[in-house]
């Protein structure tokens, strides 16, 4: 494969200079080919020198890192975010399967997050999470959406239609309402985080389910609820409590 061009845009020039060194001592599979700390020179830059990827600053003067993307349709380069706080977006990062890194860079991330826009490349994945995360930045509203990356590409999966989600280890399986279940690489702990504005409640250190899906809870037998297809799942003692108090919330 050839080396991935990438251009950098952050407004401090010396985020700049930190991330190229670190860039070329840690993935060899980049050449940097522009830094920008300017977002309206930036845009200028993308047209002309057609990077693979652009490592992109969130919050800048006069133009953020979402309102750079917005100015092409389709959108043509991989892009990996750089942030230093923004719950929201990383919310809506999360969300959208969008790689980004926490200021400061730390370096287990970015080459993991370099990687997996290598593989993206090679297979030539198309770019709908990126818009997928532009339509959700846009709405100041629970995001309805999630996308689960796999060997091809992203699925696209509706919040709603999402049952229940079972750990394991540090990867965790999500069972929708039409009888189907994907697998994603995140732990329950940051799925529970990503839904904490829906609907959903940890209810075993095993299993996060959606109250819309759930049809009874029975206190027998330790406790458990019986979701809409019939599965039953435990209730543990030290969520017992969470449960009880979304349900007398409803």
């Amino acid at each position: 494969m050839d080396k991935i061009k990438t251009l950098i845009i952050d407004d401090e020039l010396a985020c700049v200079e930190s991330l190229a060194i670190e860039l070329e001592e840690y993935c060899p599979e980049i050449e940097i080919i522009g830094k920008c700390s300017n977002p309206k020179k930036a845009i200028q830059l993308i047209s002309q020198l057609r990077p693979d990827l652009i490592f992109l600053d969130i919050e800048m003067p006069w133009m953020n890192g979402f309102e750079i993307l917005e100015q092409f349709d389709p959108i043509p380069f991989e892009v990996i975010f750089v942030t230093a706080y923004d719950q929201f977006a990383l919310k809506a990062f999360q969300f959208s399967a969008v790689d980004y890194l926490l200021k400061p860079n730390n370096k287990a991330q970015l080459i993991n997050a370099v990687e997996k826009v290598k593989n993206r490349i090679e297979k030539s994945i198309n770019k709908d999470h990126l818009k997928v995360l532009l339509e959700n930045i846009k709405k100041d509203k629970p995001l309805k959406n999630i996308a689960i990356p796999n060997i091809n590409g992203v699925d696209f999966i509706a919040i709603d239609d999402i049952m229940y989600c079972e750990a394991d280890n540090n990867y965790a399986t999500i069972y929708l309402n039409d009888n189907n279940k994907t697998v994603v690489s995140k732990s329950l702990k940051i799925i529970e985080q990503m839904f904490s504005d829906h609907a959903f409640v940890r209810i075993h250190h095993s299993y996060i389910v959606n109250m819309d899906h759930v049809k009874k809870y029975i206190k027998a037998d330790g406790g458990y609820v019986v979701m809409s297809d019939g599965k039953q799942l435990s209730v543990s003692r030290s969520r017992k409590e969470d449960l009880l108090k979304f349900i007398k919330r409803v």
